[in-house]
């Protein structure tokens, strides 16, 4: 029998070419080992955990998980840790103070597995991003995403451009005490993907 936990899944699509994508809601500790190996490469940097101890970072999504504005996932390819994702109310987040709130938005922050621990091949990181797309858009019934990233991750800023997302203007996001925020101030590029244009 095998040892490994079962979880729930909140969303499973199938993605060809790729295999299953399951998102399921993060495991404070359990996932802690996973996280923090992702979040403490240089490549995470603008992620703001990089230099935190594993039980730091089991600590911040811990507290993440008794909150009722934001929530963290995990994306698994055929069970393989393969991202996370994090939603939360824009109208209870420092974005919320950056830009005009609509009803039926939805904040994310995305963070993906190195290349490595996912077999990556050409697509996969779009095929990641709308199985998100899916999970935030159509499951939860929302009507628009909202992403703030730095606006110095040009990588990501261009992923997100790719998958149908409109720029909006460039912010200095304030500096703010929460426990999953471990930058000072913050100069982001907002972006906004609405529903009708990822599912027309």
């Amino acid at each position: 029998m095998s040892d490994r936990p079962v979880h729930t899944y909140v969303h499973q699509e199938h993605v060809d070419g790729f295999g299953t994508v399951g998102i399921r809601p993060l495991d404070a500790e359990g996932d802690a080992g996973v996280v923090h190996g992702w979040v403490s490469e240089e490549r995470a940097a603008f992620w703001g955990m990089t230099g935190l101890t594993r039980d730091q970072v089991a600590e911040i999504y811990a507290h993440m998980a008794g909150l009722d504005t934001h929530h963290a996932f995990l994306a698994e390819l055929d069970g393989t840790p393969a991202g996370l994702l994090q939603t939360y109310e824009p109208a209870e987040d420092r974005v919320g103070e950056c830009y005009e709130v609509r009803p039926g938005d939805i904040g994310v922050h995305v963070l993906l597995a190195p290349p490595g621990e996912r077999g990556v091949r050409p697509g996969w990181s779009a095929a990641l991003m709308t199985a998100f797309a899916s999970y935030v858009l159509l499951g939860l019934d929302r009507q628009r995403v909202v992403v703030d990233p730095d606006v110095r991750n040009e990588k990501a800023i261009a992923r997100f451009l790719r998958q149908g997302f409109e720029a909006g203007p460039l912010v200095s996001l304030p500096e703010i005490d929460l426990p999953d925020v471990y930058l000072p101030e913050k100069r982001a590029r907002l972006a906004f993907l609405r529903r009708e244009v990822a599912f027309p």
